[in-house]
C-alpha cells in the first residue's frame, strides 16, 4: 500500500476566490457567509503539521444522537485532505462510520470483529477511501455485537484492539504508509468495546450537541476514562471536546455552549459545528459532508476544526 500524494484542495480556493467577489452587505445570509469565510480562513491552505507521532483518538459518548459517528468521519477526512494519512477504526456495530465512508457490507466480508476474534490481522481488513486518498479504514459489521459475550472471559478482553492497533500501524508501517492519526469511532454505550478504544487510545474526543441535557451521560463517561487510566491506561487524556448541532440563531446553542465552555475551558475547541441537511444528507450517499458539498457551512466547520485539532498537536494539558 503507497502512500499517495496530496490532492490539491481545488474547491476550497474556488470558494475563497467566490466569496472574495462577494459584497455581503445587506444580503439575507450574511452573517452566515461572513462566518463561513472566517472558517475557511481559520482552516487555511496549506497542509497540517505532522504530529510526532501516530495520535489515537477515541470519538466517544455513551449519550446517542450527538453527531459522534459524523464528527468521527468528517475530522478523519478533513485530516487526511490537509496531507495526513489517517485511520478510522469503527468499533460500533451499527457500521454507520462504515457506510459513512463508502464501504459495502458484504456477507462474508472480514471487518474489526474478525480482528478483535484474533482470526485477522488489522492489515487484512483495512481498505481505502475512494475519495479522500489518504483515508483508510477499518470497517465493523452487525457481528461485532457478538463481541462481548465471544471474549468475556478472554484474559486480553481490554487489550485486543490496542495490540491489533500496534501490529497494524506497524504493518502499514513496512507498506510505506505512516499513519499520523488513528480515529476510533466508539458505540454510544460502556460495552468491552468502547473499553478496548480506551485502552488502545492516548486521547479522548468527546461530541457534545448544543442541546438540552447536552452533559447528560458524561459523568458516567468520564469514570469511565478515569477507570482506564487508572487501570491499563495511565496517559489517556480528554484532549477535545467539540459542539455540535449548533445554531447561533437560538439562546440555546449559545447558552449550551457556554455552559460547555465553562466545565471545560481547555478542551473545548473554538469552533462550533453548525447544525446542517448537509451534513445529515451526505452518509446515505457513501461520502463524507467534506466531499459531497465542500463548499457547505458543514465542511468548512469540519475542516476549520480538524485544523484545529492538528495544530494544537496534543499538547494541551487534558483532564
Amino acid at each position: 500500500m503507497s502512500d499517495p500524494k496530496k490532492a490539491p484542495s481545488r474547491e476550497a480556493r474556488r470558494s475563497e476566490q467566490e466569496w472574495q467577489g462577494l459584497d455581503l452587505a445587506g444580503a439575507p445570509l450574511a452573517g452566515e457567509l461572513a462566518s463561513d469565510f472566517d472558517l475557511l480562513a481559520k482552516a487555511g491552505e496549506e497542509p497540517l503539521p505532522h504530529p510526532r507521532e501516530t495520535r489515537i483518538i477515541a470519538v466517544a459518548n455513551q449519550k446517542g444522537g450527538v453527531g459522534k459517528t459524523t464528527t468521527a468521519v468528517n475530522i478523519a477526512a478533513a485530516l487526511a485532505d490537509g496531507g495526513l494519512n489517517v485511520l478510522v477504526v469503527d468499533a460500533d456495530p451499527q457500521a454507520n462510520a462504515t457506510t459513512a465512508l463508502g464501504v459495502e457490507h458484504k456477507e462474508g466480508m472480514l471487518s474489526l470483529y474478525d480482528v478483535m476474534e484474533g482470526r485477522a490481522g488489522l492489515l487484512d481488513i483495512v481498505g481505502r477511501n475512494a475519495r479522500h486518498p489518504r483515508l483508510l479504514i477499518a470497517p465493523s459489521s452487525i457481528d461485532l455485537s457478538l463481541i462481548d459475550i465471544d471474549i468475556a472471559d478472554a484474559p486480553d478482553r481490554r487489550y485486543r484492539l490496542r495490540n491489533s492497533l500496534i501490529e497494524g500501524l506497524e504493518a502499514l508501517r513496512g507498506q510505506g504508509v505512516a499513519v499520523d492519526y488513528v480515529i476510533i469511532d466508539c458505540p454510544p454505550s460502556m460495552s468491552l468495546l468502547p473499553i478496548n478504544a480506551l485502552v488502545a487510545a492516548h486521547e479522548v474526543m468527546i461530541p457534545v450537541q448544543c442541546e438540552y441535557y447536552a452533559l447528560e451521560g458524561l459523568t458516567q463517561l468520564l469514570r469511565t476514562i478515569e477507570s482506564a487510566r487508572t487501570g491499563a491506561n495511565p496517559g489517556l487524556q480528554v484532549s477535545t471536546i467539540i459542539l455540535t448541532m449548533y445554531n447561533k440563531n437560538t439562546n440555546l446553542s449559545a447558552d449550551v455552549a457556554a455552559n460547555v465552555r465553562e466545565y471545560f475551558p481547555e478542551q473545548t475547541l473554538e469552533t462550533e459545528i453548525p447544525r446542517s441537511i448537509r451534513i445529515a444528507e451526505s452518509p446515505s450517499f457513501g461520502e463524507t459532508v467534506i466531499s459531497y458539498a465542500p463548499r457547505s457551512s458543514g465542511a468548512i466547520a469540519y475542516r476549520a476544526a480538524a485544523a484545529e485539532i492538528a495544530r494544537r498537536g496534543g499538547e494541551e494539558k487534558g483532564l
